[in-house]
Formats: structure tokens, C-alpha cells, sequence
């Protein structure tokens, strides 16, 4: 009996995908043994992946049984879900190796054989989890061993530094790839939560309507981190925070949350509708910026006593167009931060105060906000004034809460790179950033990078350089949460 073809066990609504060799770069490297392996592993078990070989490409000297044992150890240490043994043997069975050294000719002949193990003509995904100076390099072994024409190429951040380095990469990629090839993965828009944004704001009538400069006063993109830079000293140096988050991340989420309805759900209209968010911001104003270092950065492993690269940064945007004239978007990142959140804020504007007696509590805790948590929780909440019980007018801030763990489907989630790997497979563009998008976005930067602001000191755990209340005000960040998230309750009845 012939087992089942895995293009048919997909779920309904998804579209079936070709059978794909996967060759991975930086197959024994950071990403690859947190995200990408133990993805790999999960997407199959789950079905969601075409009949598929994977072979990894690497400095290491290794063969396909140490590749193996390295895939084995990172999907036991790293893999959000337990691995069965047989399923596990199962996927060992489509791992090769292959050393970068050994140039083009090895590298072609395992894809090849790779090719014939699968039969017919599958597709070749090209992943490139490498660090930017090994791109090039990559990017020529690729087309030296004739991979390129025909495949999908998904690109790591960052893709570039600056304007002309953008510029630079792009031009070396569509060399050798047309720009329907290529995938620059960004795993903050892979999240459920950030697809949610669009389901929230395009699907519901209470709030389509009033997603605009009219009943709305701001917006707060908030991406604070406790992590410190660990081992990344000689790639934060030449990056800073606002380079490795702010264009990458938190630029591509504003796209979702100020974007104009698109035509379709489908990748070239909603691509589209972001690339018009990148083109209406304003150049970004360095007087409207908050730098920050956090105190010790400079005595890290690899750091220049005297660095001035940012490990915080705060800043206001505008978009400059009819939907979000006048309304401020507030951005903010680091890390040694009091605590870890991914947080949309959307500030509805008050209404007239003046029908309520003084001392009522009506905006004593400030606007209604709506904010989705970008966790893989999924959560979104809803603040509003309400009567307090008891005799007289006396309102409270209270809130309605929705999170996947209120639904029977929280297992159904992908992680976000298991969600955008199978994009690219299926050729779907939706989550990814376009050559022109990112070079809008370096383009408005350029002021900022040009002149940039001293970076001020910040304590370890706080919530940045005192400065940053100002950037704000007379508004207030909403980190830390006056009202945390409501855990789950499981009814004892």
C-alpha cells in the first residue's frame, strides 16, 4: 500500500505545495538549531509539508550522520512540541550534509541526489541563515552550482544597514534572482497575533470605521527586551537598535496596523498597501528621537569602551497621508529592559468631559486603548470606562480580554518561522518585504543615521533614558501595564 502523498494532508484552506529539496545555509548555526530545524521538524509532523529532503550547508566539517546528531540535539533542546522516536527517524531519514568548503560541484551533486530520492522534478528553496558578510559568498556558491534559476530564496535580516548598503545587497541578489524569488523573512509579521491585526481591523464593523485620525489620538509600538547581546558584540556593534529592530520589525508591524483596506487578501494587494505606508512617512526627525546605552554595555565582550551604538531607541513617525495626518506613532525597543513584551497600543481620542462631576474618575487613567500582544498567546484587550457599583457616578478603567488560550484551536498555531517557511514554499509573498519597501524605509532613516542623537545612559531593568517621558508627553507609554493580562481560569463545574 503507498502512503499518502503529504500534498494531500494539508488542511482545508491551504493551498498543497510541490514537493521541495531545502537547502539550508548556517545549518549548524544559532537560528538553525533554535527556529529553523526544530520548525522543520513540526511542520512535517503536522502536515504541513510537501514530500521534502533537506540538505544543510555549513563550515563545520561534518558528514550526513553528524548533521544528524546536531539536528537531533537542537529539536530535543529547542523544540516547542516532544518529538516521537519514529517520527524523529523519519526526518533524520531526508537530512545531508554538505561543507561550504567543498565548493559548487559537492554541493550541486547532493541536491541532486537530494532531487532524484523525491523522483520527478521538485523545487529547490534556497535558505539563507547567514550573517550579512556571508551573503554575497552564498549568494555566488548558489550560482556557481546552478541552484538559482527556478528557486525560492528566503533572505535573513538585515538587509542592509543603510540606504546605499541596501541598495548593494539588492542589486547582488537580482543578479542572480528575480525579485518574485526572493522572500526576506521577517518572523515579527509571522506571528498570529500580527496576521490578527488585519482579521481585527477588516473584518469587524465596530471598528473598521473608526480606524482613523478621527477617533484615533495615537499609536505605541513597543518592543522592550530584558535579553542582553550575549555573543552578538561584533554584529551589534555595527548595528545598534535602531537597525536591527525598528526597520527590520516594528516598521514592518506600523504597516499592518496604518495600512489602507487592500483590494484582496492576497500577497500583491496587501504588499501594495504597505509599500504606500512606507512611501507616505515622513523622513524620520532626529530631534524626535530617544537614544539610549544601558549601563555595563560598554564593559560587554567585544565592545569599544567609548561605543556609542545604541542598545535603546524611542522615536516618533508620522505617516503623511488622509487617513493618519496628525496622528503620532511611537516606537520603542531595547535591551536590559524591566521586562520583555511585544505590545500594539492603539489611544482612542477622549470625548467632552463635561457632563461628568469632578472627582468622577473619568480620565483619571487615561484613553481607551485597544492592544494586541504580539506573544504567541495571541492576546488583545480593550480598555474602557465603566460605572463603579454602589451609589453614585464613580467610573473605573475595566477591560475585555480575548487570548487563543480562550479557544479550542491554541494548538493549531504555527511558530512564526514554521508559518513563514510554508509561505514561501507555497509562493506567498503576504508576510515578506520587497526590495523597494526596505529601500523606502533606509531612505527615510537617513537623517536620523546621518545626525543621530548622543546615546544616554539607562539603568539595567528600567524602561530607558529619562528623555523618553518627554518624547511622549503629555501622553504616557504603556509599559509597565497598570492592569495586567488576565490569566487563564479553568472552571472546576
Amino acid at each position: 500500500m503507498q502512503p499518502p502523498d503529504p500534498r494531500d494532508l494539508a488542511p482545508a484552506g491551504l493551498a498543497p505545495v510541490d514537493p521541495y529539496v531545502i537547502v539550508l545555509f548556517g545549518a549548524t548555526g544559532d537560528l538553525a538549531r533554535r527556529k529553523l530545524l526544530p520548525g522543520l521538524v513540526h511542520l512535517s509532523h503536522a502536515g504541513l509539508m510537501p514530500d521534502y529532503r533537506v540538505v544543510g550547508v555549513s563550515l563545520e566539517d561534518l558528514d550526513d550522520e553528524g548533521f544528524r546528531e546536531v539536528a537531533g540535539q537542537a529539536c530535543e533542546e529547542f523544540s516547542r512540541h516532544p518529538v516521537d522516536p519514529a517520527l524523529w527517524r523519519e526526518f533524520a531519514a531526508r537530512l545531508a550534509y554538505v561543507g561550504k568548503d567543498r565548493g559548487p560541484g559537492p554541493l550541486a551533486a547532493a541536491v541532486q541526489r537530494a532531487g532524484a530520492e523525491l523522483g520527478g522534478s521538485p523545487r529547490v528553496l534556497l535558505y539563507l541563515s547567514v550573517p550579512p558578510a556571508a551573503a554575497t559568498a552564498a549568494i555566488s556558491l548558489l550560482d556557481d552550482a546552478g541552484l538559482a534559476a527556478g528557486a525560492t530564496v528566503v533572505t535573513e535580516k538585515p538587509f542592509g544597514t543603510d540606504l546605499e548598503s541596501a541598495r548593494r545587497l539588492n542589486a547582488t541578489l537580482h543578479e542572480v534572482f528575480d525579485e518574485s524569488q526572493i522572500f526576506r523573512i521577517d518572523h515579527f509579521l509571522g506571528k498570529e497575533a500580527a496576521q490578527n491585526i488585519l482579521a481585527f481591523r477588516f473584518a469587524n464593523g465596530l471598528f473598521e470605521p473608526i480606524w482613523n485620525r478621527v477617533n484615533i489620538d495615537h499609536v505605541q509600538i513597543d518592543v522592550p527586551e530584558t535579553l542582553e547581546i550575549g555573543t552578538r558584540a561584533a554584529f551589534y556593534e555595527g548595528t545598534g537598535a535602531y537597525r536591527d529592530m525598528v526597520v527590520t520589525h516594528l516598521m514592518q508591524v506600523l504597516a499592518f496596523v496604518a495600512m489602507e483596506p487592500p483590494t484582496a487578501l492576497a500577497p500583491a494587494p496587501i504588499t501594495e498597501e504597505k509599500n504606500k505606508v512606507f512611501r507616505s512617512l515622513k523622513p524620520i526627525d532626529a530631534g524626535r528621537v530617544v537614544r539610549g546605552q544601558y549601563e555595563g554595555y560598554r564593559s560587554e565582550p567585544g565592545v569599544a569602551g567609548d561605543s556609542q551604538t545604541e542598545t535603546f531607541v524611542a522615536l516618533e513617525c508620522e505617516v503623511d497621508n488622509w487617513r493618519w495626518s496628525g496622528v503620532p506613532f511611537y516606537l520603542r525597543t531595547g535591551k536590559r529592559m524591566a521586562e520583555s513584551a511585544r505590545i500594539i497600543s492603539i489611544a482612542f481620542r477622549e470625548p467632552p468631559r463635561s457632563m461628568f462631576p469632578d472627582g468622577c474618575g473619568v480620565g483619571e487613567y487615561g484613553p481607551d486603548h485597544l492592544t494586541f500582544d504580539l506573544d504567541e498567546s495571541s492576546r488583545l484587550s480593550l480598555s474602557f470606562y465603566g460605572k463603579r457599583p454602589g451609589p453614585g457616578m464613580t467610573l473605573d478603567k475595566a477591560s475585555m480580554q480575548f487570548s487563543l488560550q480562550d479557544v479550542d484551536r491554541e494548538k493549531d498555531t504555527l511558530e512564526a518561522y514554521e508559518r513563514l517557511i510554508r509561505d514561501a514554499m507555497a509562493g506567498d509573498h503576504t508576510l515578506f518585504t520587497t526590495a523597494d519597501g526596505i529601500e523606502r524605509l533606509w531612505e527615510i532613516s537617513t537623517p536620523l543615521l546621518e545626525s543621530p542623537p548622543p546615546v544616554l545612559p539607562y539603568p539595567v531593568g528600567s524602561w530607558g533614558p529619562d528623555a523618553v517621558q518627554d518624547l511622549i508627553a503629555p501622553n504616557e507609554w504603556r509599559l509597565p501595564f497598570a492592569r495586567r493580562w488576565r490569566e487563564l481560569r479553568i472552571s472546576s463545574v
